[in-house]
């Protein structure tokens, strides 16, 4: 065995230890024949080195029999692995863009003044440059999406909840003109949060001290307040600005409203969504339990019609999540089931005892009725 470049290895060299991506999925199974399009996808995926059988090189014109048994597992999983190498350039354009845009939006919003308002319809241009981005995604609406954990950061939130409105906004087949009005209000919406002192980080509302959180609730009319003359923004950026806390049943804020529009029951359930996994106003949850949330509310806070479409373009177990099904198996998330976020497809690599075990075969839980996932590892 030896370890060797993948700009050296010759066509028909073997193996001889199973090749890895970053997210746990076996690439290459141990004693896969190296042919040409095998090596040229270890390059895509900026894999340098893999370990090489000395002395063995299959003869190209091996009679196709016995090349099945050495060609080693090369299944449908790893042709997502390469859908994924294709659309690596795109995926770092969107992480440059969004990361712009949320320099943008901390740069602007840290220098404003209360009722000064000069420099903020430049986020008009910030949430023109996110749906153009959005948009040149093929068939964007089918779409879906993963995020992960992250911090209480008001800007980052900020920018995902303007690109999930949008994204929802589209989907539900809203017009151009109220898509871009939707995302301009999702990038000010918590812009009231500036003006006060109140502590909300992983701090649930209902456990503020009662002052904090009276004053907590007033940042919506803080915000609306201070661009509530501007004549750039439309109205329909205003009133979620005023209006993303209020919920179906009247338990929201500020005025308790059942009464509300569609656009900003688009933007309250991405704004809950993103609040729980980012922390803010509320302890930090993980996506899954996140979506266990919305679901939960579905039909009471939310609109249910719209939070079926939204959990349509959320994963709910991102690639790489390590899982325990209810088998007492342990798995690696390697590809996701549109429409169904819940049954993503596995690689197991613990067995119920914990012993490392890789099944040579995809889990698909999609097919898989009495199978699910039990819980999420860190």
């Amino acid at each position: 065995m030896k370890k060797c470049s993948v700009y050296d290895i010759r066509d028909g060299e073997i193996l001889a230890k199973p090749v890895f991506t970053s997210k746990f999925q076996v690439l290459l199974s141990e004693g896969t024949v190296l042919k040409e399009k095998y090596i040229s996808l270890l390059k895509e995926l900026g894999i340098e080195e893999v370990y090489i059988k000395e002395e063995e090189i299959i003869e190209k014109k091996r009679p196709a029999a016995v090349r099945r048994e050495t060609v080693g597992v090369w299944t449908e999983e790893d042709e997502s692995v390469r859908e994924e190498a294709k659309e690596k350039p795109h995926k770092e354009k969107v992480r440059e863009v969004h990361q712009k845009c949320k320099k943008q939006i901390q740069n602007i919003l840290e220098n404003h003044i209360y009722q000064e308002n000069k420099d903020l319809c430049e986020l008009s241009n910030t949430t023109s440059a996110i749906l153009d981005d959005i948009l040149e995604e093929e068939n964007v609406v089918e779409k879906i999406i993963e995020i992960n954990d992250r911090s209480p950061d008001l800007y980052e939130h900020s920018v995902n909840c303007s690109i999930l409105s949008t994204m929802l906004a589209l989907r539900l087949k809203l017009g151009h003109d109220a898509v871009h009005a939707i995302g301009v209000g999702c990038l000010l919406h918590d812009m009231g949060l500036r003006y006060m002192q109140v502590q909300f980080a992983n701090i649930d509302m209902e456990n503020m001290p009662e002052n904090q959180k009276a004053e907590y609730k007033k940042h919506t009319i803080y915000g609306y307040s201070s661009v509530e003359k501007e004549n750039w923004l439309e109205q329909i950026s205003k009133n979620i600005i005023l209006s993303h806390h209020e919920r179906l049943d009247g338990t929201g804020f500020p005025f308790h409203s059942r009464e509300i529009p569609t656009e900003i029951r688009i933007m309250s359930i991405c704004d809950a969504f993103d609040e729980a996994i980012s922390g803010i106003a509320c302890e930090q949850k993980r996506v899954y339990e996140a979506i266990e949330s919305l679901k939960l509310f579905k039909n009471t806070k939310f609109d249910g019609k719209i939070v079926d479409e939204f959990l349509k373009i959320i994963v709910a177990y991102p690639i790489g999540s390590r899982v325990r099904i209810n088998t007492g198996e342990v798995g690696v998330v390697i590809r996701q089931n549109k429409e169904f976020p819940e049954k993503p497809v596995l690689r197991i690599v613990e067995d119920k005892t914990g012993k490392p075990y890789f099944r040579e075969n995809a889990l698909n839980l999609l097919e898989k009725e009495a199978l699910y996932i039990q819980d999420v590892l860190d």
